[in-house]
């Protein structure tokens, strides 16, 4: 029998995990598994739906007392549609499972399986994430942070499965169209015929936006004709960030020297035509999927040695490791890549399909 498998998750924007959701949906569709998705809607509804899964539009991620009421609702839900597998990806939609299957007759109770996408706050409410029968880890770094605060978890409970990329739209040497180009360097005019560093991240303290601004300053100061590229959306309640920003590069005397474009959705263009990448991350991140796409395009990455993105360029670009917050290395190294660019091997170890197929093994080892 395959299983129907329902994943939950608080929204369907952009995003790692989000992203990760629809390719996993897609993939149980193409191999004729019944696939549902819960979530308070959002813009990857359409491709979802349109590539054969259910959406079940409930407020899921909201945390209010009159969350409670979701419980019955989930209980007849998983029951109706004959759930085998329940798939939750974050704290508050576990808690609202957790409680939703004990109202379930142990002969219709689905299988829990838990995703830990980050290194949460050490506490009880955190805990339900190790709740599954399974629970996957996204990283090395993820395994070692359950294990490190919850020992009692039975460690063979816990595989890491690292995000991927689809190899088929990721490649060295891709190239975006020549109308993209046109309208990019329309957009953007001073960035042509620049040495194009780029920070891919939202804006938010933590993402290293401060640290990349003393970067480009430095650079700049040496002489060396770069731009840097801020690419990534704010939160309404975080203007106040931007604006210390752009005071910052104003203070520099580097604002013909950096760029802030907002949110994209031509990302993989933005990497593909980028000279560096950077990852500055303030605290380690559970993974780092846009040092990945960066990677896994050619493009070289610098990010710091800490976290997912440790990971990542242990395996495919060690030479990119960069001691945290040490602004003055991370410039030494652009410099050396400026006057010669590094080649960056594929060496195909995380793929889209190596992470579609392990989760889904997963599914299909409680029923097939």
């Amino acid at each position: 029998m395959k299983p129907t498998v329902l994943q939950i998750l608080p929204s369907l924007d952009y995003g790692g995990v989000e992203r990760g959701t629809v390719e996993i949906a897609n993939e149980l569709v193409r191999r004729n598994h019944r696939s549902i998705v819960i979530s308070a809607t959002g813009r990857l509804v359409p491709e979802l739906i349109a590539s054969g899964s259910e959406h079940i539009d409930l407020p899921i991620g909201v945390k209010s007392i009159t969350s409670i009421k979701l419980i019955p609702k989930l209980s007849r839900l998983f029951v109706e549609k004959n759930v085998n597998i329940v798939h939750v990806r974050s704290r508050l939609p576990a808690w609202l499972t957790h409680f939703a299957l004990k109202k379930i007759h142990s002969d219709k109770k689905p299988i829990l399986i838990t995703t830990v996408h980050g290194p949460y706050t050490v506490n009880r409410y955190s805990k339900i994430m190790m709740s599954g029968y399974r629970i996957i880890a996204i990283s090395k770094y993820i395994k070692k942070y359950i294990l490190n605060n919850y020992p009692d978890i039975d460690k063979n409970k816990i595989e890491i499965i690292p995000r991927g990329v689809d190899n088929n739209n990721y490649y060295s040497g891709y190239k975006p169209s020549s109308s993209w180009i046109d309208n990019w360097y329309r957009e953007f005019p001073d960035l042509k015929n620049k040495f194009l560093i780029t920070l891919p991240a939202r804006l938010t303290r933590w993402k290293g936006q401060n640290d990349f601004i003393e970067i480009i300053t430095k650079l700049n100061k040496r002489g060396l004709n770069v731009h840097g590229l801020i690419v990534g959306g704010i939160d309404k309640r975080k203007q106040k960030y931007l604006q210390e920003l752009k005071l910052l590069v104003k203070k520099n005397n580097v604002e013909t020297c950096i760029t802030f474009t907002g949110h994209r959705d031509d990302i993989k263009n933005i990497l593909s035509i980028s000279d560096i990448v950077l990852s500055l991350a303030k605290i380690p991140e559970a993974f780092g999927r846009t040092a990945l796409e960066a990677l896994t395009l050619g493009v070289p990455v610098l990010a710091y040695n800490h976290g997912g993105a440790k990971e990542i360029l242990e395996d495919l670009f060690p030479e990119g490791r960069i001691e945290p917050h040490n602004t003055d290395k991370t410039v030494a190294l652009i410099e050396k890549f400026y006057k010669s660019k590094p080649i960056i091997e594929n060496k195909n170890i995380y793929t889209l399909d190596n992470m579609l197929n392990k989760t889904i093994s997963i599914y299909n080892s409680f029923y097939l």
